[in-house]
């Protein structure tokens, strides 16, 4: 199977998975954004938690140049490791919410 496309359903059920938690406060949904043409995927929560309006970005993830760009992770566990126990190989997986300088020690790629 080509490596993007197999990245692509790999990424979207990681997603779909993540996307079943619900927070243990407020009434907040979980939103997917699949943005096929850019290869863009993003988790939001959304709703309210007593008089405030929650609208939080969870994961953002890009496919850029066959590597998976993790651009925001606000989980707790971490969605890079999910994506490693998928199958992605974790030099194939880029931190880019790490500073540069500092990819090299996270374990994942350096692009």
């Amino acid at each position: 199977m080509d490596t993007h496309l197999n990245y692509q359903t790999l990424i979207k059920n990681v997603l779909l998975a993540q996307a079943q938690y619900k927070p243990a406060y407020g009434d907040i949904e979980s939103h997917l954004i699949f943005d096929e043409e850019r290869v863009r995927y993003t988790l939001l929560e959304l709703g309210w938690d007593n008089k405030k309006y929650v609208h939080d970005c969870i994961i953002h993830i890009e496919l850029i140049n066959n590597k998976i760009w993790i651009q925001y992770d606000g989980t707790e566990k971490g969605i890079a490791t999910d994506l490693v126990e998928a199958g992605i190989p974790k030099t194939d997986i880029i931190l880019g919410f790490r500073p540069p300088k500092l990819r090299q020690y996270t374990g994942f790629g350096v692009a």
